[in-house]
């Protein structure tokens, strides 16, 4: 939940900009639930769908985002497969809103169809241990993961961000057990290569910072 996304490549998409937006708008709401008239549940609903286009446009921008970069490299796309980790996984009472909130399943989604538009083979995989695995040396450890952003193996001592190296992980993965690969004519790939070269600025709102190199 601290980063919406990171690629093998290092480049991390944080949710800093949507828990700024999430959280003002959670304030926002809870006078309004407070005060209870029909005019303050009207409002609430307006801030309600404002709150969800947002989101929806950052996927978008993430998505069309990573789709660009696997076409332009042509590479697929591996996704961690993410079915039921609500329910599966538990955090603390302050953080149960922004938990329930984490449109995960829409960025796939997202990812999914513009990769069909432009040719991108998409394959989704079982992550479990990927975050406690050592993409240098493939050591696996509960300890190897120090802190939610930090990785150091303690077999070979490798350092790094803990997202990367899960996300390594995954792409180390697919690559070994590579499927059976049907290749389709790249319908759309050109609409959607020329889609990658206009600035992502609908709606107000630029593309998350990158936190690493492409």
């Amino acid at each position: 939940m601290v980063n919406i996304a990171t690629t093998s490549d290092g480049e991390i998409f944080s949710s800093d900009a949507t828990e700024k937006v999430r959280q003002r708008y959670g304030r926002h709401k809870g006078v309004l639930q407070k005060t209870g008239t029909r005019s303050a549940k009207r409002r609430l609903q307006k801030i309600s769908g404002r709150e969800r286009r947002f989101k929806t446009n950052t996927n978008h921008v993430i998505s069309k985002q990573i789709v660009c970069a696997a076409q332009g490299t042509k590479r697929g796309i591996v996704l961690e497969d993410l079915t039921g980790i609500l329910q599966r996984t538990t955090v603390r009472r302050d953080q149960r809103e922004r938990h329930h909130k984490w449109a995960f399943h829409q960025l796939r989604s997202f990812i999914e169809y513009k990769a069909r538009r432009g040719g991108v083979r998409v394959q989704v995989i079982d992550g479990a241990y990927t975050s406690q695995q050592c993409s240098s040396c493939g050591f696996v450890h509960p300890g190897n993961r120090t802190s939610q952003a930090a990785f150091r193996c303690r077999a070979c001592g490798h350092t790094e961000n803990a997202d990367i190296n899960a996300a390594k992980n995954i792409a180390a993965r697919a690559a070994v057990n590579r499927p059976i690969v049907v290749r389709f004519p790249d319908i759309g790939g050109e609409v959607e290569s020329q889609a990658c070269k206009e600035r992502d600025t609908a709606h107000g709102i630029m593309p998350p910072t990158r936190g690493g190199g492409s």
